[in-house]
Order: structure tokens, then C-alpha cells, then sequence
């Protein structure tokens, strides 16, 4: 059962993660989070105790949720294509669906942390890191399936998948660029084509 407290502490993190993902996680007020949701600020403050836990529960409240809304998902699919083609189909699903709320937090995070040592940081490169080793080991699967060649680089395979889902990013966020997700669609199915086996 939810308790009120796990119910508010939701509530907080969910707005806070859009706040987040448009202003940056260093711009989060914990004065400006309570106006917004119309609680008092010990209140707010109660819940995280500082703007590095609250930062941390945010980053961790958002992996979360991709790992339910994309990774458990996709790892359902067959091994192989078909599962690289669901890690690519969910997490297209999971950017776009943030595009209201200030896009995808851990995209937005990466060029705000990304010289920035801390815990907040830690816990994004630790984030991205199990991403792309993801990514890898779905590659790895596919060449044992005999979906690939056998001597793909799943390391290089998997920058070049998370620099389609970068860029792809980019251009919808910055550009505003209507068309930038059905290309990503097209260079995903040349990225696939390029790799497969003969």
C-alpha cells in the first residue's frame, strides 16, 4: 500500500524531473519545487534533506522509470535483431513521450554534468554506462544468434546506436525538427543493415 508520504514523494519527483530535464538539475530550487506544488518547503525539504539528495532521487526516480518503460520491455522481445529493434523502439517512445516535459533528463544531465565531479554525476556516467553496456550485450546476443557477423565490435556498435538516439535528440529538442525521429528510424535500419550477416 502507498502511503501519503511515498504518494507526495512521487509527486515531487515526478515534477521535478521535468523542471530538470528543461532548467538543468543544478537549477532545481527546493523553495521554487513547493510553490510549484503547493507545499510548504520544510515540507518538501523533508523529503530529500538537500538539493544533492533531492538531485540523486531524481536521477534514480528517472532510471527507474526507464527501466520499466524501456528495458523491461524490450528484453522481453527475442533475442537478437528483434530485441535490439525493441531497445530502439522503446526508448524512441520514451524520448518522444518527455518532449513536453523538457525532453530526456539523463540527454539534458550529460552535457550539463559532464564536467561537474560529484554524486550526481556519478550516479549519470553509472546510468549511461549500464545503458550502453546494454546496448553491447544486445549486439553480442545478436552475433551469437547468428543475426550478425562475428566479429562485430559490440563496444563500437553501441556508441554508433547511442549517437543515432543523440542526435535524433537533438534535433527534435533543439532544432525542432518534426522529421528527426523517422530518420533516426531509417539510419537505425542502415545501422542494422550494416551489421548484419551476409
Amino acid at each position: 500500500m502507498v502511503t501519503k508520504g511515498d504518494a507526495t514523494r512521487t509527486l515531487i519527483l515526478e515534477h521535478a524531473s521535468g523542471v530538470a530535464a528543461r532548467d538543468g538539475l543544478e537549477a532545481l530550487s527546493i523553495g521554487k519545487l513547493a510553490q510549484d506544488l503547493s507545499l510548504s518547503k520544510s515540507g518538501l525539504f523533508a523529503h530529500f534533506g538537500s538539493k544533492e539528495a533531492l538531485q540523486l532521487a531524481i536521477l534514480e526516480f528517472e532510471t527507474e522509470r526507464f527501466i520499466a518503460e524501456v528495458l523491461k520491455p524490450a528484453l522481453a522481445a527475442p533475442r537478437g535483431v528483434p530485441r535490439l529493434e525493441a531497445l530502439f523502439d522503446r526508448y524512441a517512445t520514451w524520448a518522444l513521450a518527455r518532449q513536453k516535459t523538457g525532453g530526456c533528463l539523463f540527454m539534458s544531465a550529460s552535457f550539463e554534468l559532464d564536467d561537474r565531479p560529484g554524486p550526481a554525476r556519478d550516479k549519470l556516467v553509472a546510468t549511461e554506462r549500464d545503458w550502453l553496456e546494454t546496448l553491447a550485450h544486445a549486439v553480442r546476443i545478436a552475433a551469437r544468434e547468428g543475426h550478425f557477423s562475428a566479429d562485430v565490435d559490440p563496444e563500437l556498435a553501441a556508441q554508433e546506436l547511442h549517437g543515432i538516439q543523440m542526435a535524433a535528440h537533438h534535433m527534435v529538442r533543439l532544432l525542432g525538427d518534426d522529421e528527426a525521429i523517422p530518420r533516426a528510424r531509417r539510419a537505425f535500419t542502415r545501422w542494422l543493415a550494416g551489421y548484419r550477416k551476409p
